[in-house]
């Protein structure tokens, strides 16, 4: 009892912080260290290399800002002396965003660089003498081999969301900085899971790392409650959607994630055109510009629903969302975690609403596995209608379920593979006679026909 007590005392004070900083916290509205923040800024302000396995939402960011900011303290020199690396131009912003907040009583010099504008800005910002960088992968190599970018004077080096990162592809990027930057160097990894291509960048980045874990690998937001609904179709779910957004009071500011654009499209323009209140969109193919527009409208609350694609889902940092609603089950489990961290946030309450398909439902499995609890499944409302699903997409949830058939057992064949091979004989016994019944082959002609 005497320990636990002693825990909850704890302050930013304690961490024998200077004077700019404390200030800066006291005015962000910190309270209390949380855990991540407990147990990593000592470490760090050491001098140890960490290994920090924290899902979104923990306070990881400033638990390595606040340590960063001791040890970079005022402006000095032209180059930079701190590199962040973080997967998305998103979460980069959030991350510079915070640095302004923390370090508003410094002149330290910072900036973020990211694709999706001209490098022309950033490059001048670079000229005019900078100490930390947070960067995507890509755009930071880019302009290290333009020339654009000295990094022999970095002392550390931290890489945020890592497992993101290599879901995306970035190790050749990474492995590209680990060989031009100083040697001795404090380093940083964060992630909120372990898989093994983690385990292989920490083996190579980190020097006898310490590692510093709060929650059990990939296990959600305790203050989030989860509910399953097993739906037929794309056309019911935007039904059921519907049907639960009534409730205004309720659900007051939800973030909406798809696995598609397209999704993320009709989803937005259907809300749109219900006006049940102001919405914005934002994945790939929308401008940088409107996107950190649509986000700092969702934040500052005057939008009540944002329609995101995962590529979102790490980079938004808003602590009133009352709802995550995926529309659509994520491919790559981990992410579940990821969207489900933008609700429940700061210790508020939150909800996960997941809609699932026949064969969006294997998927649910597996992130139950990975975050070892099971969703609880309700049925669906008697009021939401229930459509017909129509032939293509239950064509392509055929499809699926075969994959996921095959991939558990490499020796089924399935049912789908089956008719797609009667269908094909059938196809090719027309096209070789000319058979009239084969309407494919006639459009065929027909179009043959056409250009003659």
């Amino acid at each position: 009892m005497a320990e636990e007590a002693e825990k909850e005392t704890v302050t930013f004070e304690d961490f024998k912080l200077n004077k700019q900083l404390l200030n800066a916290i006291e005015e962000a509205g910190y309270e209390k260290p949380t855990p991540i923040q407990e147990q990593a800024i000592p470490l760090i302000m050491a001098g140890h290399d960490i290994l920090g396995i924290a899902q979104t939402g923990t306070g990881k960011t400033a638990a390595f800002l606040l340590p960063l900011l001791m040890k970079i303290k005022y402006a000095q020199g032209q180059h930079p002396r701190a590199l962040i690396i973080a997967p998305t131009r998103e979460l980069v912003m959030q991350i510079e965003e915070n640095i302004t907040l923390l370090a508003k009583y410094t002149d330290v010099r910072h900036t973020a660089i990211y694709g999706g504008l001209g490098p022309k800005t950033q490059i001048e910002i670079l000229n005019k003498g900078i100490d930390i960088i947070v960067a995507t992968p890509k755009r930071l190599m880019e302009l290290y081999f333009k020339g654009e970018l000295i990094l022999k004077d970095l002392k550390t080096l931290i890489l945020d969301e890592a497992d993101k990162m290599m879901d995306m592809g970035f190790m050749p990027q990474i492995r590209q900085l680990l060989e031009v930057i100083p040697r001795k160097r404090q380093n940083l990894l964060f992630s909120a899971t372990m898989p093994d291509k983690v385990v292989e960048l920490s083996e190579e980045f980190l020097e006898f790392p310490t590692r510093v874990e709060v929650t059990p690998q990939a296990t959600p937001v305790e203050t989030v409650t989860h509910v399953l609904y097993q739906v037929p179709n794309l056309r019911t779910k935007i039904e059921l959607l519907e049907h639960l957004i009534q409730d205004a009071e309720t659900f007051n500011r939800v973030i909406i994630f798809t696995r598609s654009k397209k999704n993320a499209e009709s989803v937005s323009k259907f809300l749109e055109h219900r006006n049940y209140g102001e919405v914005r969109a934002i994945h790939g193919n929308k401008g940088q510009n409107t996107r950190i527009n649509s986000m700092e409208a969702f934040k500052g609350g005057e939008v009540r629903f944002l329609v995101a694609t995962d590529v979102a889902s790490r980079g938004i940092d808003v602590t009133m969302v009352s709802h995550v609603i995926n529309f659509d089950v994520p491919l790559i489990y981990e992410d579940y975690v990821h969207r489900i961290g933008r609700t429940g946030r700061a210790e508020n309450i939150g909800a996960a609403i997941t809609f699932a398909t026949e064969a969006e439902m294997y998927h649910v499995h597996k992130i139950e596995e990975i975050i070892r609890m099971k969703i609880q499944q309700v049925p669906k409302p008697e009021e939401v209608k229930e459509f017909k699903t129509p032939f293509e997409e239950q064509q392509e949830m055929a499809r699926d379920i075969d994959r996921q058939k095959r991939r558990e057992n490499p020796d089924f064949k399935g049912a789908f593979h089956e008719k797609k091979s009667r269908h094909k004989s059938n196809f090719e016994k027309g096209k070789k006679s000319g058979d009239p019944k084969n309407s494919f082959w006639q459009k065929t002609k027909k179009k043959g026909n056409r250009k003659k």
